[in-house]
């Protein structure tokens, strides 16, 4: 146990230090301050109320994404389609919103939307799973496919029966009415219920993975599908099963971000925080407790790189390359740590 958890430790130090190293080194070659960058990512992502609100409304979808795929690659299936799934839980979102209110109650309109959401989410998944499972198409292929047609339903929907009246914006939907919007805390533009809600299902995930048959056979397919079929599991139905829960997941993302971030539908809907979730899963090595905290850390390097370009005229998609560069290095320190291990034991 001291063992793994040094190897551990000594993993991420590792990570750390080069990506630190590279990005600096990065940095002097374009002859800025590396440290004037670093300071204006910690404040432009920590330096006020304001910017950690905008740091949790980045982590939350992302946790939500990230916990939905974490079911999904237990299996060894590779969900792209996430980021179409948060647009399908936007559109049910908005759906309910405008066929419900002002019918019912506000209350149970915005329930009706997170039950949409939900719904829509997870069984544009389950499409690409009987698109896996039945009909031989490969997931990567299958979830690619679907988010650009939930990317062109969310384009005809803004330009066409939901347009706003006598004109069609890129800027979306007509708002929803206030009463529609998700209560903030008061100078804090930060749901608490899209707080609680994450922290739930991720907490959720974790007692699945660690208590349930679900989570027991989520992992036993994953490590040796044969050997599951062999004990009278069936690998597609719970492939099917683990694609819902990610599309539901990604859904309740969807409504967040409509319900409770831009009040109403946008081309833009996702900010493509579910292709940022494979990169939050992937650096957590599949594992559910480093998700949250490699989301918060991913969170305040999107929110903290807006203002490089406006003050030291750097790109913002300096953020993209320490994520991107994190997941690289976390991955050949792994994999020759893995090497290394299975070299050992040859010996």
């Amino acid at each position: 146990m001291k063992n793994k958890i040094f190897k551990t430790l000594t993993r991420w130090a590792i990570v750390t230090g080069t990506v630190f190293l590279i990005t600096t080194i990065l940095l002097y070659a374009i002859k800025v301050n590396p440290f004037e960058v670093y300071k204006l990512l910690i404040e432009g992502s920590l330096g006020s109320k304001y910017k950690i609100a905008r740091v949790l409304n980045v982590w939350i979808p992302l946790v939500l994404c990230s916990c939905g795929l974490l079911y999904t690659f237990s299996l060894g299936l590779w969900n792209i389609g996430i980021e179409g799934q948060i647009m399908l839980g936007a559109i049910g979102t908005t759906a309910a919103f405008k066929w419900f209110y002002p019918s019912l109650p506000a209350i149970y309109v915005i329930l009706a939307g997170f039950i949409f959401a939900v719904v829509a989410g997870g069984l544009w998944a389950l499409l690409a799973g009987i698109l896996k499972t039945k009909g031989g198409v490969n997931e990567i292929f299958a979830g690619l496919g679907l988010n650009f047609v939930a990317q062109g339903m969310i384009l005809w929907l803004i330009f066409g029966p939901w347009k706003r009246p006598g004109i069609a914006s890129m800027s979306g939907t007509e708002p929803f009415d206030r009463h529609l919007w998700l209560s903030v805390i008061k100078g804090f533009k930060v749901s608490p219920a899209a707080l609680i809600v994450a922290i739930a299902v991720f907490l959720a995930t974790v007692f699945i993975f660690k208590y349930t048959r679900w989570g027991l056979f989520f992992k036993a397919i994953g490590d040796n599908p044969t050997a599951g079929t062999l004990f009278g599991i069936s690998v597609n139905k719970y492939s099917l099963f683990a694609m819902f829960l990610a599309g539901a997941c990604a859904g309740i993302a969807g409504f967040f971000q409509t319900a409770g971030v831009y009040h109403r539908l946008i081309p833009a809907i996702s900010s493509n925080y579910g292709y940022l979730a494979l990169l939050v899963v992937m650096l957590a090595n599949f594992n559910y407790w480093p998700v949250p905290f490699i989301a918060f850390f991913f969170a305040c390097l999107n929110v903290g790189s807006i203002q490089l370009p406006m003050v030291l005229n750097i790109d913002s998609s300096l953020s993209g390359i320490i994520q991107g560069l994190s997941v690289l290095v976390f991955l050949c320190v792994y994999n020759y740590q893995k090497l290394k291990e299975t070299t050992s034991d040859e010996h």
